[in-house]
């Protein structure tokens, strides 16, 4: 057995008793437990796993020695694929959280086929990965019994069902309550965010408000589950039926204020042509493996990096833009780019059980390199964060660094100014460029025609 001092179990991987995740020298396994090792036999047997596998629904994993085992109680351990980028459903845009429900309904219809069921259906199973959503827990599947209830069905509409009805039907910013209600959004609370027209709905009805009432009138009693069966039938008609609800649920990308951000922008064609221009350079500069892009709206930038099969993860504060940032790469069937829902001044923290089930966005990096592109007036002005505490953020999150400094005379920042006092008498380029020394070496600035602005090409310090 391995020393210890060389396995690292992730925290967010306790509460299996089939087994769990764990580092070894810079790899993750999985070690499966012996009370799984009948179910896990039948979904390796069975043909499943290499069916979701050659659809591309399940992460694919290879079997490697027992003597990687952590303790007494392995069967046997696997090495998954790698993901490139851990993320997180209350980061997901609209249509990512609903095709990661579509993904899971699928694989549930084809584990059925099989003789298999999901024993959960929890959305943190499903990471993006290459452009579309995929499963990671081998150990979700379990041997199905006819007539047996669908264990998972009330995780599904917590996870899945209700969020995504709150974000179509009432408000997107609702997607953010599965940031707070790790075991998804309760269906009573679901019920009364809801309006009162979603009740017309047979889906919304059936799954929400009727769903609540059962779980609130039976809430307090022992409920006998020994005459209660459902038939193979009827558990494919209770799939189907959330199936078509997730598939009609709607929501346009509209109406926020960063949507149409490059539509009323103070560009000109020659300046924005020159700023990719620049990036692109800088980028071949640098030659990063990875690259993380601050701000990113709906990926321009995103794309010069990840167009050169570089990792980009594109993160952005406003729904709208990171919906249409997804569309794009699903239209295009781009698999370097990750959009992602940030926002910078209130990033996703460690929670969970002793704040360590779902990693801080600072613990998912560093990137190799980070773009900050029209961003930091708005960090400095709308969120009045000195430009020392930026440079020291940027400086935890990455290796390399391509930065943009806005001046004051920037149509841009006038705006910001426009209904608040300026107080911000050290925004100044030399202010900018001083903060930004005490974390990073300067290797090249560029200014942008046709502007005031500025491409700055920085290397993190080493710490001493």
């Amino acid at each position: 057995m391995n020393s210890p001092k060389s396995i690292e179990s992730l925290p967010s991987s306790f509460r299996d008793p089939s087994g769990f995740v764990f580092w070894q020298d810079g790899s993750v396994y999985r070690q499966i437990n012996t009370i799984y090792k009948d179910d896990y036999d039948r979904l390796m047997e069975s043909g499943l796993h290499k069916s979701l596998v050659e659809k591309g629904l399940i992460i694919p994993h290879d079997e490697v020695a027992l003597g990687s085992a952590v303790s007494e109680f392995a069967y046997k351990v696997i090495r998954p694929e790698q993901i490139p980028f851990v993320s997180y459903p209350y980061e997901w845009s609209f249509s990512q959280l609903k095709d990661a429900a579509l993904t899971t309904l699928d694989i549930q219809k084809n584990a059925l086929e099989f003789g298999m069921s999901l024993k959960d259906c929890s959305a943190y199973n499903i990471q993006l990965v290459k452009g579309r959503p995929v499963f990671i827990d081998t150990l979700s599947f379990e041997k199905y019994h006819e007539g047996s209830p669908w264990v998972a069905y009330r995780q599904f509409c917590q996870h899945f069902f209700a969020p995504l009805a709150l974000m179509s039907c009432r408000d997107v910013r609702l997607g953010q309550l599965l940031r707070i209600h790790l075991d998804g959004v309760p269906i009573d609370l679901a019920s009364k965010l809801l309006p009162w027209r979603t009740r017309f709905s047979f889906s919304l009805l059936s799954h929400i408000h009727l769903h609540a009432k059962t779980q609130t009138r039976y809430a307090d009693r022992q409920i006998d589950t020994k005459g209660l069966k459902l038939s193979r039938r009827g558990f494919i008609g209770i799939i189907d039926s959330l199936e078509s609800g997730v598939k009609g649920l709607k929501w346009n990308p509209g109406g926020t204020e960063w949507g149409d951000y490059y539509r009323d922008t103070n560009y000109s064609a020659e300046a924005l042509q020159h700023k990719k221009q620049v990036v692109e350079e800088f980028l071949k500069a640098v030659n990063p493996s990875s690259v993380w892009d601050l701000g990113a709206n709906i990926g321009i930038f995103s794309r010069i990096a990840s167009g050169k099969g570089i990792p980009t993860v594109s993160f952005d504060i406003d729904p709208a833009a990171v919906e249409k940032n997804y569309l794009e790469c699903r239209r295009r069937n781009e698999t370097c780019i990750l959009p992602i829902l940030s926002d910078l001044t209130n990033p996703s923290p460690g929670i969970g059980w002793q704040n360590q089930e779902r990693m801080s966005l600072a613990e998912r990096g560093p990137a190799d390199a980070v773009l900050a592109l029209a961003l930091t007036h708005h960090l400095a002005i709308s969120n009045n964060t000195p430009f020392a505490k930026i440079a020291e953020f940027f400086a935890s999150i990455c290796n390399s660094l391509i930065v943009e400094f806005v001046p004051k005379s920037d149509s841009q920042v006038q705006r910001l100014l426009a209904t608040r006092k300026d107080i911000f008498v050290n925004y100044t380029q030399q202010a900018f460029e001083t903060e930004f020394a005490g974390r990073f070496v300067l290797e090249r600035s560029q200014p942008i025609t046709g502007s005031e602005r500025i491409l700055y090409l920085m290397r993190r310090r080493e710490s001493t």
